[in-house]
């Protein structure tokens, strides 16, 4: 496991078919709450490859910075203790929650990001508002050079989430165009690109047992062909948890309760063209359950999906056949 609430490992496969040999360039620091990787795929620029990975890795954590509930110091911070119902944030805040927006919508409501505070009493952090009825209308409109303008309903305050950690691996990945193999980890959120004739395992690991993988997917691009790009991202019950009495909350909340998601499913994890897409479905799947979940996920045309449930049950969508490790 490579942090607190996401259970997916990156690593290179050793495959007989490459083309070339592979030497894996992976620099890691800690950020977001957890750990924030770069693998590399290089044939003989090592050197090159490590600045790289170092120079994306530094980007990535200005950005962070500016996005998490943890700092006093940022952006989002800032937001959240603002009183005004109308406030203008900068272009990368801005467009994180515009991507809050669009993950809202495609899962159909269940991923929302004004919910921080009932983030905060399922964490005893906080009294939280009574269910349901918590404020979060609020829309977001273009501003001058690239700012955005929040508009929102008193009281609302937002957690970003993993919405940002998936947009921060893709981003990241966006600024290795120049390395056709990489992966950036962002807390577990993994941003993937394949060369042709090369591959990625990405192992699963299984909450019930430490070490252990729940399912391997191989992550390749065929030789004849042109470089391929992945989002893979896990969901759960199983971190974040706390005790409160004899409750025993999680960090899940669903929107439909203000509460702690009750669910049937464990963990789910979803593979499609993003991370920001994928972490928005994996946690989709898990406060809708499995049957609405796994129904959801199918509807979305995804490219695999795997999902644990409380039952000791695995399932997985049909497609997810070709990307699992024999």
């Amino acid at each position: 496991m490579i942090a607190a609430d996401r259970q997916a490992r990156a690593t290179r496969a050793p495959r007989d078919t490459r083309p070339t040999p592979i030497v894996p360039v992976s620099v890691a620091t800690a950020a977001m709450g957890g750990r924030l990787v770069v693998h590399l795929a290089a044939a003989s620029e090592e050197r090159r490859a490590r600045h790289d990975a170092e120079r994306v890795l530094s980007r990535i954590i200005r950005w962070a910075d500016r996005l998490s509930r943890h700092l006093d110091t940022s952006e989002l911070s800032a937001l959240n203790a603002d009183p005004r119902a109308t406030v203008t944030v900068g272009p990368t805040l801005g467009a994180v929650l515009c991507a809050g927006l669009d993950a809202g919508q495609e899962s159909v409501g269940l991923v929302d990001i004004a919910l921080l505070d009932a983030r905060l009493a399922a964490e005893g952090l906080a009294d939280g508002p009574p269910a349901g009825t918590a404020p979060r209308d609020w829309s977001i409109a273009r501003g001058p050079r690239r700012t955005a303008v929040v508009h929102r309903a008193p009281g609302v305050r937002f957690d970003l989430g993993g919405v940002a950690k998936g947009w921060l691996a893709d981003r990241g990945l966006d600024l290795l165009s120049a390395w056709p193999s990489a992966v950036i980890d962002a807390d577990g959120d993994l941003a993937v690109r394949c060369a042709p004739g090369q591959l990625w395992a990405v192992a699963l690991d299984d909450p019930r047992t430490d070490g252990a993988a729940l399912a391997v997917l191989h992550l390749a691009a065929p030789r004849d062909g042109q470089a391929v790009r992945w989002g893979v991202a896990t969901s759960g019950t199983s971190v974040h948890r706390w005790r409160h009495g004899d409750l025993v909350h999680h960090h899940l909340i669903d929107p439909r309760t203000s509460a702690p998601a009750i669910t049937d499913v464990v963990q789910a994890t979803v593979v499609c063209g993003s991370a920001l897409r994928s972490e928005a479905l994996a946690k989709t799947a898990v406060i809708a359950g499995s049957v609405d979940g796994m129904a959801l996920l199918e509807r979305a045309g995804v490219q695999g999906a795997v999902i644990l449930t409380e039952r000791g049950e695995t399932l997985a969508l049909p497609q997810t056949l070709a990307l699992l490790a024999a």
